[in-house]
């Protein structure tokens, strides 16, 4: 499959890598026909997607069904009105359905807006009218259909609703009752441009309102990277990433570069995670490779790993947040395996990774994917030295890298203010070591600036996960008269610790910090909570913490 779309297949260096990466572009490239249905055709029995629940339900789909059913979908969706152009928000949770669903808008030219379960009345609201959204396809349970039905109300654009059961209340279209006796759908030279949009996210919100994010075609294309070559998959691989559908991370790990590499895809639906259901999944499913965020690896190298009969695991890979060292090394100390370190956003697909062919240092990020021109500069716009801070940027020029986004939808104000002369500025800071692997230090507005210092959260937040007694920190500045900034820390504990919670633990952390890593980067302020503030996506909201410190006066004692 892939060397339709690339001019080498295999790389045995990064230099090789970098110096032969070429896609070979079709004119008209669309995932659901130029890459499932040809699967569908070559290896028709190949299993492509497995399915199960909490409840032992089990559902195997070869690629010939997910043509199949892809086909009836896109013919459902022509039946109740919805064409090429038309935005479809789906709120699927980890139904099955999602990936039939992908596939079909595809096929009919219709942007998919993936969207997540956990949205409130007034979220949906804001993203139908922002989007001006016509149709929602979304999983017949209470709690999602009594937030879809009152958003409605307030939401002109919406024109169809579909649930896909088990409820289906009045006014939604009965998605397995329906589709049954469709006409077979025909392709008639349905196409679409490269440019044409074909998916769109709305960002997590860490700083503000949710973003528009715009994707075209060569989206997908530009996934075949994250999954052949960072996840290192191959047709006998059984992936597992864990991820919400309604997130940018679910088509990173469980849809797009997987399905170039002809790996099935294995999808858990469950709604409460805990590290042993993942480990039991593995265990029973064989499943071959893991992609995770660091804070999943967190919990699991706390459980009793020698429970669990992992041996069909051989290649882990994490994203999504920065990797901890002692994450890492603990879960290599207890399993053998190596974690290996993406980076991307929602705006991009992977620009830093650590590939098969490459030793991973524990907590960098990697190198660049020769798909994106990466660059550190400094506030001035020049690039950086190794080992000088600076903000990681994609140098795009007059041709936008396959996997950029078009922009911000409805927002060119936003969009050039982070893309402008040639530039893409991601916000996000690191610093390249002498054999060019990138280190994460923090968003641009996270960085604490404290007595002539430039300190990034995750230098922090790296140092204190190594005691003991930490389970999750987010490192924020607060002000100081005398540094500018100082710097402070908002810890979780560990059960076996909150007893604990108090002036010489805090003492105890300090002092941890400082000889983990530089004395000045120490947390002069320790609070001690019972979570962290997060968005619904899970990523911490440091800018949350700083707010409430402006409200509230920081009772904790400041040690020097």
């Amino acid at each position: 499959m892939i060397e339709r779309f690339l001019t080498q297949t295999k790389f045995t260096s990064q230099e090789d890598f970098k110096k032969n990466l070429h896609f070979k572009i079709p004119e008209h490239f669309n995932f659901a026909y130029d890459v499932m249905d040809v699967w569908a055709e070559e290896d028709p029995d190949r299993l492509a997607l497995l399915w199960t629940n909490e409840k032992g339900d089990c559902h195997k789909f070869s690629f010939k069904e997910m043509k199949e059913l892809s086909d009836r979908a896109a013919s459902y969706f022509l039946s109740l009105g919805i064409s090429k152009g038309d935005f479809v928000m789906l709120i699927l949770k980890r139904r099955y359905e999602f990936w039939i669903s992908v596939l079909a808008l595809h096929k009919i030219g219709a942007v998919v807006i993936p969207a997540t379960h956990m949205l409130s009345t007034q979220d949906i609201i804001y993203r139908n009218n922002r989007a001006e959204i016509k149709a929602i396809i979304c999983a017949g349970e209470e709690y999602i259909l009594k937030h879809v039905s009152e958003a409605v109300k307030e939401s002109p654009t919406v024109d169809v609703l579909i649930s896909i059961g088990p409820d289906v209340p009045e006014g939604f279209h009965d998605w397995h009752k329906e589709w049954k006796n469709v006409p077979k759908f025909n392709r008639d030279g349905r196409t679409n441009d490269n440019n044409d949009t074909m998916i769109m996210y709305f960002t997590s919100g860490t700083s503000g309102e949710p973003k528009m994010v715009i994707h075209n075609y060569l989206y997908a294309l530009g996934h075949l990277t994250t999954g052949v070559f960072w996840h290192n998959l191959t047709k006998d691989s059984i992936h597992l990433t864990v991820a919400d559908t309604g997130w940018g991370k679910a088509v990173w790990g469980k849809l797009y570069g997987q399905w170039f590499a002809g790996a099935a895809v294995f999808v858990l639906d469950h709604d409460n995670f805990t590290a042993g259901k993942i480990l039991r999944q593995i265990e029973r499913y064989h499943i071959t490779s893991f992609c995770a965020p660091p804070t999943v690896y967190r919990f699991m190298i706390r459980e009793n790993l020698a429970k669990y009969d992992l041996s069909s695991l051989r290649y882990c890979c994490t994203a999504g947040e920065a990797l901890n060292p002692s994450v890492y090394k603990k879960l290599y100390e207890t399993t053998g395996l190596m974690l290996m370190e993406g980076f991307g956003q929602t705006e991009t697909t992977m620009t830093l990774g650590t590939m098969p062919w490459m030793e991973p240092k524990p907590g960098s990020m990697g190198l660049p994917n020769p798909q994106y021109n990466i660059d550190l500069i400094r506030p001035d716009g020049t690039s950086c030295e190794d080992g000088e801070k600076g903000e990681i940027v994609i140098r795009v020029g007059d041709n936008p890298p396959i996997g950029l986004f078009k922009g911000y939808y409805k927002d060119q104000a936003l969009t050039d203010q982070v893309w402008h002369d040639g530039i893409y500025h991601t916000g996000d800071m690191a610093w390249r070591d002498e054999d060019g692997y990138y280190w994460f230090v923090g968003r641009t507005d996270d960085v604490i600036k404290s007595s002539g210092y430039r300190i990034g959260p995750f230098e922090v937040e790296s140092a204190l996960m190594t005691h003991p007694a930490v389970v999750e920190c987010a490192v924020t500045g607060v002000p100081d008269e005398i540094r500018g900034m100082a710097v402070k820390a908002t810890v979780v504990l560990g059960e076996e610790w909150k007893h604990k919670a108090g002036n010489d633990l805090i003492k105890e952390l300090q002092n941890h910090v400082k000889h983990v890593t530089a004395p000045y980067k120490f947390p002069r302020i320790i609070e001690f909570v019972d979570s962290l503030p997060k968005t619904i996506s899970g990523k911490i909201r440091r800018v949350e913490i700083r707010e409430g410190d402006k409200m509230k006066k920081i009772k904790h004692a400041e040690r020097r």
